[in-house]
């Protein structure tokens, strides 16, 4: 198996399967060399390339059959159809498949036999793979081969845009370290390396491109830096995601930049319900009360996501929100959030708390649904108790206090000649009812 005319690599059509179809005469050695490539078979690789001269530039054609859905006409619009087989097409090299997989020997004796390291017929290259597995020595191997550290696959990604996970730091260092820009943005989405970084929380990462001048508030595809993308994940790492916020912002990081939505990092801590990064962004200066194009504040950024964070206990958003000097809900639109928000009490209570005086219509009690309302009863009884009543003294002072305050509340409380014990209550601390 030689080139095609004109110098073009062969290319193989192989269909891998744990029991590969056809006689053995027509699997070896072109199954053999696959199948060697996928183990780290150095041997075998050795002996493929050596005495039977397997290409090493050969290009596979994977397949495999997967189920699709196909819609029965254009005016279904994909609601009605049904599934069908569909034969998947991928092409690979001996290089990718090694690099991949992390096998450095087997990569090591490809290139000595001068296998092309940019060859990249599937799109991406024998580097992206190595890069996206983190496999460090293969990376070294193929840059020291002069593989392009900035070559693009089909997607418009560079290796760095692949390095995405803890274990990708070495290849990432190896990159840099081989001349790749960290600002190069990927075709597709306009993401820097420091925006991948931000993406996944990887805090080494970003320590890594900003030491090379990577730009802290450079914009992607939608307009986001950095720091917007931080704030706009999933907390999974709140400890990790607050550390990484810090380095971006002492890197100088605008706390205020906002996307095209008109949305800064605030609005997009709150829509994940990230109270250690809400308050870490209102001490550094952000806007408590910037509105987005839909006229949403970070208070309704929570409020609209709370019934599906309540693991991560958004009333803790709110509370620092409203201590910060956040505007109130307009009362008239109570019974909405009580829709919502009904599953998260604690919401409720610091909002209703928040108000000196609101009336408690009857229809209230239709907005919170029968399993929440005995879920919860101790707090819905004692809101409900108040219809056509006057709230507490002690919860008048309270809200003579914190007007007087404004949205230095969460700074000056803890000045007041008060007993400790009323910090907590006048910071609007959940009790679990309402007087």
């Amino acid at each position: 198996m030689g080139e095609l005319p004109g110098g073009a690599p062969e290319k193989l059509s192989f269909r891998p399967k744990a029991e590969p179809e056809g006689p053995p005469a027509a699997r070896a050695p072109a199954g053999r060399y696959y199948a060697a490539l996928l183990a780290g078979d150095l041997r075998s690789l050795q002996v493929l390339t050596d005495r039977y001269h397997q290409d090493v530039n050969l290009v596979f054609e994977l397949g495999q059959e997967e189920l699709e859905w196909q819609a029965k006409s254009r005016a279904s619009y994909g609601l009605s159809g049904l599934w069908s087989l569909e034969y998947k097409r991928e092409l690979s090299t001996p290089l990718c498949i090694a690099a991949g997989r992390g096998h450095a020997g087997c990569l090591r004796h490809l290139l000595r036999r001068r296998a092309a390291p940019d060859l990249a017929p599937g799109g991406r290259g024998a580097l992206h793979e190595a890069c996206r597995g983190g496999h460090a020595a293969c990376a070294a191997l193929l840059l020291e081969h002069r593989a392009d550290p900035q070559l693009r696959g089909a997607d418009g990604r560079a290796p760095l845009h692949l390095c995405a996970a803890p274990a990708t730091l070495g290849c990432a260092k190896l990159l840099v370290q081989h001349g790749a820009a960290v600002d190069l943005p990927a075709e597709d989405t306009g993401d820097t390396a420091l925006h991948v970084a931000a993406r996944h929380c990887l805090y080494e990462h970003a320590q890594l491109y900003l030491a090379r001048g990577a730009g802290v508030d450079r914009r992607n595809a939608q307009d986001e830096t950095p720091l917007s993308v931080l704030c706009g994940q999933a907390p999974r790492d709140e400890d990790g995601c607050l550390q990484l916020c810090r380095l971006l912002v002492r890197h100088g990081a605008d706390v205020e930049a906002r996307d095209e939505a008109r949305r800064g990092p605030l609005h997009k801590a709150c829509g994940q319900a990230n109270h250690r990064v809400v308050r870490f962004l209102l001490r550094r200066g952000a806007d408590v009360n910037a509105l987005d194009y839909d006229g949403l504040s970070p208070l309704g950024c929570v409020l609209r996501a709370a019934a599906c964070k309540r693991e991560l206990q958004p009333h803790l958003c709110v509370q620092v929100l409203l201590n910060h000097g956040s505007q109130k809900i307009w009362p008239g639109a109570f019974e909405k959030v009580l829709k919502s928000c009904a599953a998260v009490p604690e919401i409720i209570e610091i909002l209703f708390n928040s108000y000196s005086q609101i009336p408690v219509a009857e229809k209230w009690a239709e907005a919170v649904p029968e399993e929440v309302f005995q879920q919860h009863l101790t707090f819905y009884e004692s809101l409900f108790r108040l219809s056509g009543t006057a709230r507490c003294l002690q919860h008048l002072c309270r809200f003579a206090i914190r007007k007087q305050l404004g949205s230095k509340c969460h700074r000056l409380v803890a000045l007041l000649p008060v007993p400790k014990s009323l910090h907590g209550y006048l910071l609007l601390e959940p009790q679990g009812a309402v007087l």
